[in-house]
């Protein structure tokens, strides 16, 4: 048995080594002038103006919090730890607009080798580049921010790893796109957003071989976002070149002008391959291009429990070229009575692509007003909608878009809804299920 004394000392020095790890975790406070000022001890009762200063004071485990009001960017070059992060949070309840680019890039908040590092709930709108940019870094969450009328892109990020970006809302980018997840970064999850009226890619994910690293991204998680309007000037819902062993799950993509969903190879370091497609709803615009779209040797791609309904006139649900249907599996989809083999200079009906391809055998015709609620604005399905349990099961897709469980009848449903929609008339309440939402802004 221990005696007294060596418990004793054995606390006295456990608290030796904790103790520095627990007086580096500080709490800041930012407030505008006249009560925010860099010579104050950054406490809630005296509270430092600038968020550069922040940024050039933290240390591992420190936080943050911004009070409402206006501040520059800032430029963060310090790391949290997995046990001691770094946190920059808007004040709970209180609006924090950054409304300058920072001292260093043409962005909002720059994270250059910040790792272990968390920005959430801030309103970043026209800055020069990105609202959010973070690169070389690792164990990123980006979560609840505004960005909007950035230049270039919401939030960007390059070699990122295990990066969490999530229920941001990213609109109105000038030249590209809402969320761009660049270079070899590993094991992104991009979850909950809302991204729109974006000029080319809702979501863009490039490998980019020509930038060092082997130019894939894997392992990539792209769930229950909704992305509409974007692609005025090209690209995709959601665009994935060189992006492998991923998938892509219960996201809303509708008046979408240019793809849907692409897979692909021109900048990465290998073609998109090993994908999992999964109870997506997708419905492109009358000028927008395939709902889905494979190409350049992306093969082994596994497509499941979709809608894909295209309003062009005679663009349709799928193109997948020869080159990318090795391994390719297709079926359970909601879609219209158009495919192609060659990049649409050819249109197949769905009986000529089942007796081509073999695919799609359990995948049923059908059209939004078949399917949906109301498909001008609640992409719910509606009761009757064939697309009612005619899914397939799938281990990996146990929640829908709002986190219902699936399945809620005896087999799963397809698109990103689980379940029967609501209708309202005159504030009163129609049909037999758990939700509405309108999927606006």
């Amino acid at each position: 048995m221990r005696s007294k004394g060596h418990v004793s000392l054995f606390l006295a020095i456990l608290a030796a080594v904790l103790s520095p790890l627990c007086l580096s975790a500080t709490t800041y406070y930012l407030a505008p002038p006249p009560k925010g000022d860099d010579t104050n001890p950054g406490s809630l009762e005296s509270p430092w103006a600038t968020l550069q200063h922040a940024a050039d004071m933290v240390q591992p485990g420190d936080s943050v919090f911004l009070r409402a009001g206006s501040f520059a960017g800032a430029h963060f070059t310090t790391s949290g730890t997995a046990a001691l992060p770094i946190a920059v949070k808007a004040f709970p309840g209180e609006t924090v607009e950054i409304d300058s680019d920072n001292p260093s890039t043409p962005d909002g908040i720059n994270l250059e080798g910040a790792s272990h590092f968390l920005v959430e709930g801030l309103h970043i709108n026209g800055r020069t580049r990105a609202g959010i940019r973070a690169v070389l870094c690792e164990n990123v969450t980006l979560r609840g921010n505004r960005l909007d009328s950035n230049g270039r892109w919401g939030i960007f990020t390059g070699f990122c790893d295990d990066l969490l970006i999530e229920a941001n809302h990213t609109s109105n980018s000038g030249d590209e796109h809402g969320i761009y997840v660049s270079n070899s970064g590993d094991r992104p999850t991009i979850r909950g957003n809302r991204i729109w009226n974006n000029r080319a890619n809702g979501i863009h994910m490039n490998g980019d071989a020509s930038q060092g690293g082997d130019g894939v991204i894997s392992g990539a998680v792209v769930e229950n976002n909704i992305i509409f309007g974007n692609g005025a000037g090209g690209g995709s819902g959601v665009n994935m070149d060189g992006v492998q062993d991923s998938i892509i799950r219960n996201n809303l993509l509708y008046e979408n002008h240019a793809s849907g969903i692409s897979l692909y190879r021109i900048d990465g370091g290998a073609p998109s391959t090993g994908n999992l497609v999964y109870n997506n709803t997708v419905v492109v615009a009358d000028d927008g291009r395939w709902a889905l779209n494979i190409k350049n040797g992306s093969a082994g791609n596994r497509i499941r429990n979709n809608v894909f309904y295209n309003y062009h006139s005679f663009r349709g649900s799928i193109a997948v070229t020869a080159d990318s249907l090795a391994g390719f599996s297709s079926d359970h989809n909601a879609v219209m009575d158009r495919f192609t083999l060659d990049d649409g200079n050819t249109v197949l009906s769905l009986a000529e692509w089942r007796a081509q391809t073999g695919h799609d055998q359990s995948s049923l015709l059908s059209t939004p007003a078949a399917l949906f609620t109301d498909p001008t604005r609640d992409f719910h399905l509606r009761e009757g909608s064939p697309a009612l349990n005619n899914g397939e099961t799938l281990t990996e897709v146990l929640t829908d878009l709002e986190g219902t469980p699936r399945p809620l009848g005896p087999a799963f449903d397809i698109g990103a809804y689980e379940g029967v929609g609501v209708i309202f008339f005159d504030g009163v309440e129609s049909g037999d299920t758990h939700r509405w939402t309108l999927a606006v802004p």
